[in-house]
């Protein structure tokens, strides 16, 4: 996979906002040595932190029917921003809606009124 479509990544997941970066801040500090990042600026959706040599990694979330849509971007931790992703819970699209079946005595919807008689 070539590194520009790496570096910008998102997944679905039943967690809210808060909890996925809070997740991410927490993964990221305690990860050892070179891949350890610490949060610099944070939001209600996004949080940005700073790691080795000056990289930045950038999470912003969303909210979607059932869940949060996870955005996570970073030109060389593309690595671990994977493997994080891969630590939320899945998400499962609630189920859409059902039509209820038209009723047997009522006139089709494209129908013109009757006439009334005289």
């Amino acid at each position: 996979m070539a590194s520009f479509i790496r570096t910008q990544q998102e997944t679905n997941t039943s967690l809210d906002g808060a909890s996925v970066l809070s997740a991410a801040a927490d993964f990221f500090a305690n990860r050892n040595g070179i891949y350890a990042a610490f949060v610099e600026k944070s939001g209600p959706t996004y949080v940005a932190m700073r790691g080795q040599g000056g990289e930045d990694v950038i999470f912003g979330v969303a909210a979607i029917p059932g869940g949060t849509r996870v955005t996570g971007s970073s030109y060389l931790f593309d690595q671990q921003i994977a493997r994080f992703l891969s630590t939320l819970p899945v998400h499962v699209a609630p189920p859409a809606a059902l039509e209820l079946p038209a009723s047997a005595d009522a006139p089709p919807s494209d129908a013109t009124p009757a006439v009334p008689a005289a």
